[in-house]
């Protein structure tokens, strides 16, 4: 006891005197089954594409995107998020190439299950905005906005190329108004019931999106504040949760996540589904640029924002680190 009087015995300090006692109460832990890689795969590549603002990720070539499969498995993580990135001469004001069988993305998920079947959860972008001249997450009217209902058409035919091609979970993320539901009835009568929705429930208009603008090619004019959420709203994202769950998502998601984990918590409280976040490119970016500055340990920052995005509430963890984080667990 101090001279200056005395305090209640209980001593929390206690639980955390070694290593092997603080994981012994741990609140909250890692595995590899959390993690969920989401790649980029680049039509006609002859090798891989560095990002330049994501160090250690890069557009793959079609085989490196098979092998980046395998490595996942290996190390136990849980699922593979597929984002296409077509040619640049492929791209038209309703975004074809993202409907085309053939498509570079479709084609990826084919890769994707041929070589690691079911062993890794197949996930795919569902959104216009890789495949547009325009950059937008849906199809314009005359006077240049993002017309909702025309859009869902689109991702109708979206989700049914995807699931042909073999996906397990389709991830709808231009934050269209009905857009759970229309893919929803799309798969379910084009006999793909077992395709699950993870729905991008709460997806903010960010300013962290920049390095993903380079990574998928983006051809984006202006900005997405008209259908992406604003970041001074919560109540809004509970409004599209409910309405999320009511069209059918079998999954819902918080994008970006560190931003937004009083977000997340929120889901993660209110619901009885899968909740998932999205550690998003200028999140990774920016633990990326500390590190090389030597202004932070790399390592113990990449964990501590897992953890901290895992403790929010997140059951999944969609972060360009899985591979490598899986590993080390």
């Amino acid at each position: 006891m101090t001279k200056y009087g005395s305090f209640p015995g209980a001593r929390p300090r206690r639980l955390r005197t070694t290593p092997a006692m603080r994981r012994m109460v741990a609140e909250h832990r890692l595995h590899p089954a959390d993690l969920i890689l989401p790649a980029f795969v680049r039509e006609g590549a002859a090798e891989p594409v560095p990002i330049s603002a994501m160090p250690g990720v890069v557009q793959h070539t079609r085989d490196t995107l098979r092998k980046a499969a395998v490595e996942a498995v290996d190390a136990g993580v849980a699922g593979i998020m597929l984002f296409g990135v077509p040619e640049d001469a492929k791209k038209d004001a309703a975004g074809t190439a993202g409907t085309d069988p053939d498509g570079i993305l479709q084609v990826a998920i084919r890769d994707v299950k041929a070589e690691v079947g079911d062993d890794l959860v197949i996930m795919s972008d569902l959104c216009l905005d890789e495949y547009t001249d325009h950059g937008h997450c849906g199809v314009l009217d005359a006077e240049g906005r993002v017309d909702n209902d025309a859009t869902l058409e689109r991702y109708a035919e979206m989700a049914q190329v995807q699931a042909d091609a073999g996906v397990h979970v389709v991830g709808p993320s231009g934050m269209m108004d009905g857009q759970v539901g229309v893919i929803r009835d799309a798969l379910d009568q084009t006999g793909h019931e077992d395709v699950s929705v993870l729905a991008y429930t709460a997806k903010y208009s960010s300013a962290f999106y920049g390095p993903f603008r380079e990574a998928v090619g983006s051809s984006l004019q202006g900005d997405r504040k008209t259908y992406q959420q604003d970041p001074a709203n919560l109540r809004e994202s509970m409004r599209e949760l409910a309405l999320d769950l009511e069209e059918g998502a079998d999954m819902v998601m918080v994008k970006p996540a560190l931003p937004y984990l009083d977000v997340l918590a929120k889901v993660a409280d209110a619901v009885d589904v899968p909740v998932a976040a999205y550690q998003i490119s200028g999140e990774y970016a920016m633990i990326e640029a500390a590190a090389e500055k030597g202004w932070i340990d790399r390592d113990k920052a990449i964990l501590e924002a897992l953890t901290g995005i895992k403790r929010a509430g997140a059951d999944m963890i969609l972060t360009y680190w899985a591979t490598e984080v899986a590993r080390g667990l």
